[in-house]
């Protein structure tokens, strides 16, 4: 079988090295990297893209595209220290475009780092006991796990876990101390004893959550850990991005697969990722992820498969417990006398007033930053006496607190999209706010404002902010056209279904009317907007047509 383009390059990339280096010391040259040197840098944790707005103008006045990169941090279950959110604030404002954004895996982004400032970028960041390696590329990406900072023995364990896989799954190369770092270049390197010459077929996501806190949406993952008084549910090949008007792909939650006891998470974890590496295509990127091979083999063949690469049988799964997503927002005692206040951040994006209230607020109170799924931030360990001081601070910049949205705009998810990712069909950040406001007038005028319900908003169909699990997908299908996705469940057990297909932006709202309206007349007492039209589906499909 032929392997793609990708393959290739990761084959003769002398562990990810590639002509990055040559390529970055081209202070002169014009447009853009090479292929290969493009794709060896996404194991580093920085995409190349272009500012897609200006694109025509620029090649009509003959004039190369705006390059740039977006670097992205690899921060283990969302943790930051004070002094690390610091340094990557200050970094916005040296080597980026004076912004931080908030991911949907708990990450940090920079956008807008020029060529020259690429290797600072990534310097700044290691200097702050931080890394870029493996937040993109296919290896496994950030480990995720509930935010909340509660200081109790299973969040204590949740985090433990998080951050032993996250360093016991990093490629072992040396290229990116040479790199980036400026480390010695190293003769005969091994070849990595996980990933092999060529990694993994695609990008590999991990989360570790506790069935009372699926903020982490373990079953979006490649591979999760459910804890369990007596050990782990292990789930394997679940996954958000398809394509459109391509049915061999599709957005899939995970399997259980397997129970493990406490103690055995890092090594159950290199059995898959070996599984992974051995089982998943490498002709097709499109078919490449993980969630293919389950769907293909199934549950019971990865068990075996797993178990023979352990050399031990590994128990069946019990069924999966019931999964809950609570409130993180607002102010929470953190169970050790001090408190954590969570913010809700739209699509992520920290910039303006948005940072210096939060460098105000964290050089005040030294308090420990953690970004969540949901592109939120939690301040963590606030003493109750600087409470008052962290209020002020907010009020004085204009940021609302949460229990000034709606439940709409709490739970709102939004990729970057536009301008700058090349794979962006339509808006999505820059949209998020429209979106929202047509929405919350079509709820409130049913009186249904005061309603949970999740909203997740993508320019395209790769599903980054997890679109197929909401109670209400929008997912761009084509410039300012987009398909509705209806009937998730808010906790993230369910995926949804298409009911409409290229809607122009500003109909969305009206476009869910049906629907939101037929779920006020006949719903039951306490039941969501996704559970509804999920046990109604016929119904649904026949609203659609």
């Amino acid at each position: 079988m032929k392997s793609s383009p990708a393959e290739d390059i990761k084959r003769g990339s002398h562990g990810l090295r590639g002509p990055i280096a040559a390529e970055l010391d081209a202070s002169h040259a014009k447009g853009g990297l090479s292929e290969a040197a493009y794709t060896l840098l996404k194991f580093h944790g920085t995409y190349e893209q272009h500012d897609r707005d200006t694109a025509t103008a620029r090649k009509q006045a003959g004039e190369d595209k705006d390059w740039s990169f977006m670097v992205r941090v690899r921060a283990p279950a969302g943790r930051l220290s004070a002094a690390q959110w610091l340094a990557l604030d200050a970094l916005a404002d040296s080597h980026a475009d004076d912004t931080l954004r908030l991911t949907t895996r708990q990450g940090v982004q920079f956008h807008g780092v020029l060529r020259e400032n690429l290797r600072g970028t990534i310097a700044g960041i290691h200097g702050a006991l931080l890394t870029t390696l493996a937040a993109c590329g296919d290896v496994v990406r950030n480990v995720i796990t509930t935010p909340a900072p509660r200081r109790d023995a299973i969040h204590a364990l949740l985090e433990r876990e998080a951050f032993a896989l996250s360093d016991g799954l990093l490629p072992r190369t040396r290229a990116h101390h040479e790199i980036f770092l400026g480390g010695e270049p190293v003769a005969g390197e091994a070849e990595d004893a996980l990933y092999g010459a060529t990694y993994l077929p695609r990008k590999f996501k991990i989360a570790l959550i506790h069935p009372d806190d699926n903020s982490a949406d373990v079953l979006a993952n490649d591979l999760g850990f459910i804890w369990q008084p007596q050990g782990w549910i292990v789930t394997l090949g679940g996954g958000m991005g398809m394509t459109h008007n391509k049915p061999s792909t599709f957005p899939r939650l995970a399997d259980p697969v397997a129970f493990i006891g406490h103690g055995e998470v890092l090594e159950v974890a290199r059995a898959a990722v070996r599984l992974h590496r051995d089982h998943g295509r490498r002709d097709d990127r499109k078919q490449a992820r993980l969630k293919y091979v389950l769907h293909e083999k199934g549950a019971e063949w990865a068990r075996a498969r797993l178990s023979a690469d352990l050399g031990r049988p590994l128990a069946p799964p019990p069924p999966l417990p019931r999964l809950s997503v609570p409130e993180h927002l607002g102010w929470h005692p953190q169970g050790d006398g001090r408190l954590w206040l969570g913010l809700s951040i739209p699509s992520g994006r920290v910039a303006g007033e948005w940072r210096a209230a939060l460098r105000e607020v964290v050089e005040a109170t030294g308090a420990d930053p953690i970004a969540t799924p949901q592109q939120d931030l939690l301040l963590s360990n606030i003493l109750p006496t600087d409470r008052s001081v962290v209020e002020a601070i907010l009020r004085f910049h204009g940021i609302p607190l949460p229990e000034t949205l709606s439940p709409l705009a709490r739970h709102t998810l939004a990729c970057v999209a536009l301008p700058t990712c090349g794979q962006a069909l339509a808006e999505g950040e820059r949209v998020r706010d429209a979106i929202v406001e047509g929405i919350e007038a079509e709820l409130l005028a049913l009186g249904l404002l005061g309603e949970r319900i999740s909203l997740r908003i993508t320019g395209c169909p790769n599903g980054c902010a997890r679109p197929y699990q909401a109670e209400i997908g929008v997912v761009g299908r084509a410039p300012g056209l987009y398909t509705l996705f209806i009937g998730g469940a808010f906790e993230g057990t369910r995926l949804n279904r298409a009911v409409a297909d290229k809607v122009p932006l500003d109909e969305i709202p009206r476009s869910l009317r049906p629907w939101l309206r037929r779920w006020a007349q006949e719903r039951g007492a306490g039941e969501g907007f996704g559970d509804f039209w999920a046990a109604r589906a016929e119904a649904a499909l026949a609203l659609a047509s």
